[in-house]
Parts: C-alpha cells; structure tokens; sequence
C-alpha cells in the first residue's frame, strides 16, 4: 500500500446518527492546498477500501481532520463510523481537488456552498489567511435537513472568531449563513433557493451577484452541483480549472464515485 500511509485515530465526535467527524496524525510528508481531499479508508482483508475525502484541518496543522455520512450498508462509512481513539486508517499520499484558491480570478466576495459533509473543504479554506487578503468578504453557507447536522457551527461563530491570527480577519470579513429544510429554523430553504434570491444579497447588505466582482466554490450533491453550475453559467460565469482561473469552481470528485 504504497499509495498510503498509516495514521492513528486521535478522536471521534459523533454529531447526529448520520454525520461524525474524527482527527488523526497526519505524516510529516503530507503536504496539501486548503481546500483539496485526499483518498481516505480502511484497511479490509488486506487491501485499502477508500473513498475521497475533504480535508476538514487547515494545510498548517499538525493533524487530520475529516467529516463523513454513516451509511449503514456503505461499504466503507458501515465501517469508518465505528472507528475509535488508537485505531488505524490509510491516508492518500497525493492529495488533490479543485476548491483552491488558485482555481479563481480575485474578486470582490467569495461565496462558499456547502451542503451536508461538503461544508468539509470550506472548514480549511476559511483558515487561510491569505483569503482575508484576496477578497472583501467571505460568504459561507451550509445547508442540511436538520439543525442538528449543522456540523462545525459553534466552532464557526464562536471559536475562530477569537483565533490569535485570523480572529481580526474573520469578524471583518466571514459571513456565515446556515440553512435547514426538514425543521423550523431562522433561515429555511435550499441553498441554491437562496442563492437565487435577490432577497439573499440585500439581507446580508451584499451588491447583487455579478460575475465581474463575485467568485464561488460549490459542494454538495449532484442535483446541486448541477443546479448552481447552470445558474452561474447562465450569469456570464466561468468554471475555473488548474492553470485556468475563472469565476467559479465545484468539486465533482464525491458524486462521481
């Protein structure tokens, strides 16, 4: 398994009985982009079953970190989801994807989408420093069936907020807009619903979405990917790829599979 290396599960949070999240060591040769994923499993008879995961932990941490769905008859997340402290999983060696900065042209406001486990990469790339640098605001929405899958919101509005290095960029700059669409919540519809919505950007005191000053990054199912690529298209926007920067990026890599 040459492709891999062994790490040591440090810990486990279950959120909901659909979504867990857990960190590990993380080699010191591992390098990668904020915002990239890495092939991540188990060990199964003696051959790696793997699946591609976002990154959740920044590029300067000295661990891993990733959120997953349970599946119960997923081959891999039936087993992944019982993992404890000391167990073992394998972690790619070459890192990739295409939520990286890089992938877009500056801007004015970047708006990340996220629904369910792809808030994942959004959770590294609003501890990157040099985002704060490149645009004025940062816009990020996460939307899931239910309140309590809403993975990382404390962490999000109360913990970085007082980071010693990017808490004063953060309060300046990071917008964060949960939604759910199965329970009572403040903010109730999808998130290509509200994305679409005039209402979105004046609520938030936003211009409106203009594809010479805004860039997006998306990530989430297929109908949403679908959906949001067709409405960014529709609006003059470009899908940016490596050696390509453009006006917005998705990452397909966890709906092909």
């Amino acid at each position: 398994m040459a492709a891999f290396t062994n790490e040591s599960v440090i810990s486990v949070r279950h959120w909901t009985d659909t979504v867990f999240s857990f960190t590990a060591t993380r080699s010191p040769t591992l390098r990668f982009e904020n915002g990239q994923f890495v092939m991540m499993g188990l060990e199964v008879d003696g051959k790696p079953l793997t699946r591609a995961y976002s990154l959740v932990s920044a590029n300067y941490d000295d661990h891993l970190e990733f959120l997953s769905i349970k599946v119960a008859n997923g081959p891999l997340t039936s087993r992944l989801q019982h993992i404890k402290a000391g167990d073992q999983i394998l972690v790619g060696k070459k890192p990739t994807g295409t939520l990286v900065l890089d992938n877009l042209r500056p801007g004015r406001n970047l708006y990340l989408l996220g629904t369910g486990t792809g808030l994942a990469p959004f959770m590294s790339l609003i501890r990157d420093p040099s985002m704060y640098e490149r645009f004025e605001k940062v816009i990020l929405v996460h939307g899931c069936r239910r309140v309590s899958e809403l993975a990382y919101g404390d962490r999000i509005m109360h913990e970085l907020p007082q980071d010693e290095y990017l808490g004063d960029a953060m309060r300046g700059k990071l917008i964060y807009y949960p939604t759910v669409t199965r329970e009572p919540f403040k903010a109730m519809g999808r998130v290509t619903e509200f994305v679409s919505s005039g209402h979105f950007y004046s609520d938030l005191d936003l211009a409106p979405l203009s594809a010479e000053h805004d860039r997006a990054m998306v990530c989430g199912g297929p109908d949403m990917l679908r959906d949001l690529k067709d409405y960014y298209l529709a609006r003059g926007f470009r899908e940016g790829h490596l050696g390509d920067p453009a006006e917005f990026v998705i990452e397909k890599a966890f709906v092909e599979k």
